[in-house]
């Protein structure tokens, strides 16, 4: 089973890019789950969002405690969130930043632009898709192909065509660290 850890802030679309990567794990006969966890949090609070992803049926419930893959939505979160906490030792972290944070130095980290790819791609910041993409390309967790299904079927209309092509700069740009 692999399990992923999202963290981001209100807003950004953790939850969603849980969703949709449980969602792209199932179009490819997986089982899955995706969940978030937080209060009443408002715009721009932390949030925690976890996908769970098994070629088995997953009968486990809890939070995931110890994540094989940890995608982090904003940068500013790596001082105020250990986003590290039960990484598993030869597990990703993917950022989205223009350089790898000092703090992080000898673990697996791909980073990605990601705010620069969702303004240009959807003219907001929201960074999502783009972080799938990214994430994609470095894990192989999911094909991009099941992404931009999962994609164009959640944003249906004008929408689906920005996060699409979010999804694919992304998968392009990411960068190992």
């Amino acid at each position: 089973m692999i399990e992923v850890t999202f963290h981001g802030r209100g807003g950004q679309g953790a939850v969603t890019a849980a969703r949709l990567l449980a969602e792209a794990a199932f179009l490819e006969g997986k089982f899955c789950q995706a969940f978030p966890t937080f209060g009443a949090e408002r715009r721009g609070a932390p949030v925690c969002a976890f996908a769970r992803i098994s070629e088995n049926p997953i009968r486990l419930r809890s939070q995931v405690y110890s994540p094989d893959h940890v995608v982090v939505l904003d940068a500013s979160l790596l001082g105020v969130v250990d986003v590290c906490e039960g990484l598993k030792e030869n597990g990703w972290i993917v950022i989205n930043s223009k350089g790898l944070p000092g703090k992080l130095a000898g673990k697996n980290v791909a980073i990605v632009d990601a705010t620069k790819i969702a303004i240009e791609a959807i003219g907001r910041p929201i960074v999502n898709t783009a972080m799938l993409g990214a994430f994609a390309k470095i894990t192989n967790v999911v094909s991009l192909d099941s992404l931009i299904k999962v994609v164009n079927k959640y944003f249906e209309g004008k929408g689906a065509v920005g996060n699409m092509n979010a999804l694919r700069i992304a998968y392009e740009e990411v960068k190992v660290v």
